[in-house]
């Protein structure tokens, strides 16, 4: 017969066997493991329970402020300095958010221009490049805005750290060039100027005439001219040969803006249809 200890100790290892891992276990070994992300797939496996049961672990994990879902079935683990936001920031989701299924994106406009040390003009949302359309993120605080980009392959990258991993950011110069050519999404022509006025100086040339080849010719007629504009002349000269070979028509500075009676600037066929002016 076996003493009162060796079935305590019997019934105790039997239970601790069969036991199911709590959900809050889970995220802790995942966040030991370095990963903070998952799927609900992967919470499901790990629990080893039925759909309708890992939907309620994940929605008490959430409730407690422990993780966020910033896309459907994409969950994120929230370290304490996070929780105030509501969400992890999102440079340190986005390239997660796109592995799965891998598709093409970089971290585009303003929130590029950042990483190019245009740090004054941050954006309400992150803003995220992708080839097509998909509607923006709000996760806690934390908001993420997509535009969708074509030829997207084309553009250069660069791969800046995050604290938790790496994130694909368009070249200074693919910044420079997008930010013409959605100037809305950045703020209007005034804001686009001040921030090219603050990336001008590392801008390349070469690598700028290159960047334009991946977007419309238009693109590159207003960008040339708003160099010039704030004093960045110096950067146009292969962007200038590359309008006289491909530009056919004079284009508006400002797209939706008036034309009539504009004036026009002869080197970049621009229709000047507005007034631009770069923050000091």
């Amino acid at each position: 017969m076996k003493s009162l200890p060796e079935c305590i100790e019997r019934r105790y290892f039997v239970r601790m066997d069969t036991e199911t891992p709590r959900a809050g276990d889970v995220i802790a070994g995942f966040a030991a493991d370095g990963r903070y992300h998952f799927g609900t797939a992967d919470m499901r496996s790990a629990l080893g329970v039925s759909a309708a049961a890992t939907r309620l672990a994940l929605g008490r994990l959430a409730k407690k402020g422990l993780i966020a879902s910033p896309a459907r079935g994409f969950y994120v683990i929230l370290p304490p300095e996070y929780r105030r936001l509501g969400c992890l920031p999102a440079d340190q989701f986005v390239p997660a958010l796109m592995e799965h299924p891998k598709r093409p994106y970089y971290a585009a406009l303003l929130s590029a221009a950042q990483y190019h040390g245009a740090a004054h003009h941050r954006p309400q949302a992150f803003q995220v490049a992708l080839a097509g359309n998909r509607r923006p993120i709000s996760c806690g605080v934390v908001g993420v805005s997509f535009i969708a980009r074509k030829r997207i392959a084309e553009v250069a990258v660069q791969s800046f750290n995050t604290p938790r991993g790496t994130i694909l950011v368009s070249s200074v110069e693919a910044t420079a060039v997008d930010l013409v050519g959605y100037e809305q999404r950045a703020g209007g022509l005034d804001q686009v100027a001040t921030v090219l006025s603050e990336l001008a100086e590392r801008i390349d040339p070469d690598l700028l005439a290159g960047a334009a080849r991946t977007a419309p010719v238009p693109w590159a007629q207003r960008l040339g001219y708003l160099l010039e504009r704030i004093g960045a002349a110096d950067k146009t000269a292969p962007l200038k040969a590359h309008v006289r070979r491909r530009a056919r028509d004079i284009a508006p500075l400002l797209p939706a803006g008036p034309r009539d009676r504009a004036p026009r600037a002869a080197d970049w066929r621009l229709r000047i249809n507005a007034e631009v002016e770069a923050e000091a």
